[in-house]
């Protein structure tokens, strides 16, 4: 069912200061909330497990049903988002989250727990499934990159802090308190959401009840068949989960077919420009996780390093993602992301390969650097494709939109893990063959961005008419 609200509105052109500056104040804590959270429980698992007399293969999915529940349900609430008000679902996720912590501090058993973890990715969903779409009607066109620069600091701040915040907590209370500190961080950020957030239009009609579920069956089901893969569960269930998210997925694409709001934004992705960022994007961020993942290992492996100095050598990776963010801020809106992408991507990929140089007894120097240039690439690439992103989508489509930067996001980093842990089971020299991978993935993936400058406007910022209707 098609709706003219759902082609012709364009957004206003941002918002005036002060209001802008508060509005994304409570973008960014919304952002903080469910990054912190989703890196808080890893460090916390074995303390959980001990506690709730879990074995360690069942306690991963503490963190398995967050990111299940938040990957599967991103789109269907980006779509509900343009329906009720992009605002109004954000300030719905801080609440759904909220009271999800206080389900996850009371857990008395794992299953109790992993369900209120499932709540939790589904109240992250709701905030990071539309906060690039906020963010779109709080600056104005021109300054842009500059919203989507800091909403990459926040990212990445969230993920580095993370481990340390639960690293603190631990040292000085029970795993209950990790979910317990979500209440008052929540509060102010509901507090602020619901006094400075723009009003954002209602937008088309209410999102098809089977698309939704369609959606949340096939990538749930997708999911589960990475998971399977990459532990090396039951083969014959693995099986079934890929056929059916697969079967459910080629359901959603003909069911969406046609619609002026698809909960699946095929319509998206047949324009070039949107296409390619959103590949870049995918395969940047399985790269990312390609390291991520498997360099703690060979620093563990290779080189005998414990766990604080690991902790410590991974730390310029996010400090190198926070100090270019802000170096790209003003740089995103004048220099095409076919240009400031390929390099952040190539000198992500020279990182990786000098990491893979590393000399037999490395000084921690020797690798800290290295992390933080391939951080600092990473980066710097970020926040151009997501840019590109936006403004390569047509108006109206803001929801589709800012859901597809976080598929980008999630599913690269679902990708990565699952093909680092294939990596790791499968071959003799599995770290070294990891920061192998990831550095091709990000050559291709620069490749991929530089062809942006071989047609339409190469991610022009100049040209912003022109990325908001891409060739078909």
């Amino acid at each position: 069912m098609t709706s003219m609200s759902a082609i012709s509105f364009e957004p206003t052109d941002g918002m005036p200061n002060p209001g802008r500056q508060r509005a994304i104040i409570a973008v960014c804590l919304a952002v903080l909330l469910a990054q912190i959270d989703y890196a808080i429980a890893n460090v916390a698992l074995p303390a959980m497990g001990t506690d709730l007399h879990a074995s360690a293969s069942d306690t991963v999915w503490i963190v398995n049903a967050y990111q299940l529940a938040s990957l599967s349900s991103i789109l269907p609430l980006a779509a509900a988002g343009a329906w009720l008000g992009y605002e109004r679902v954000c300030m719905g996720g801080i609440v759904l989250f909220m009271l999800a912590s206080c389900g996850c501090a009371l857990a008395p058993s794992l299953p109790v727990l992993t369900c209120a973890r499932a709540f939790q990715g589904f109240g992250a969903a709701c905030m990071l499934g539309v906060t690039s779409a906020l963010i779109r009607f709080i600056y104005p066109r021109k300054e842009l990159g500059k919203g989507v620069a800091l909403n990459t600091l926040i990212v990445g701040l969230g993920m580095a802090l993370g481990p340390t915040v639960a690293g603190l907590v631990l040292a000085v209370a029970d795993w209950p308190w990790l979910f317990w500190i979500n209440l008052p961080l929540g509060l102010l950020t509901l507090l602020l959401a619901a006094t400075s957030l723009p009003r954002t239009p209602r937008q088309g009609d209410m999102p098809d009840p089977w698309g939704v579920l369609l959606c949340m069956l096939s990538f749930f089901g997708l999911g589960l068949a990475g998971n399977g893969m990459a532990h090396a569960d039951g083969i014959t269930l693995t099986i079934a989960f890929l056929v059916g998210g697969l079967f459910t997925l080629l359901m959603l694409v003909r069911r969406e077919h046609g619609r002026a709001l698809p909960i699946l934004p095929v319509d998206l992705l047949r324009g070039r420009s949107f296409r390619t960022a959103f590949l870049v994007g995918l395969c940047g961020y399985v790269s990312s996780n390609f390291f991520i993942i498997s360099f703690p290992f060979a620093l563990h492996d290779h080189y005998n390093w414990n766990a604080t100095s690991i902790g410590l050598m991974m730390l310029p990776w996010a400090f190198g993602l926070i100090a270019s963010a802000s170096v790209t801020r003003p740089l995103a809106d004048r220099i095409p992301a076919g240009i400031l992408s390929s390099l952040g991507l190539l000198c992500t990929m020279a990182g990786f390969i000098l990491l893979h140089l590393l000399p037999d007894t490395p000084s921690a120097f020797d690798v800290l650097w290295r992390v933080g240039l391939a951080g600092l690439g990473f980066g710097i690439f970020q926040v151009p494709n997501n840019r590109a992103m936006l403004l390569s989508a047509a108006a109206g489509r803001e929801g589709g939109a800012s859901g597809m930067v976080q598929v980008s996001r999630q599913g690269g980093q679902t990708l990565g893990g699952i093909g680092t842990a294939l990596t790791l089971r499968l071959t003799a020299n599995g770290t070294q063959d990891c920061l192998n991978i990831a550095a091709l993935c990000a050559a291709f993936a620069a490749a991929l961005s530089a062809s942006r400058l071989t047609h339409g406007n190469g991610g022009n910022p100049r040209n912003i008419r022109k990325a908001r209707n891409p060739d078909r």
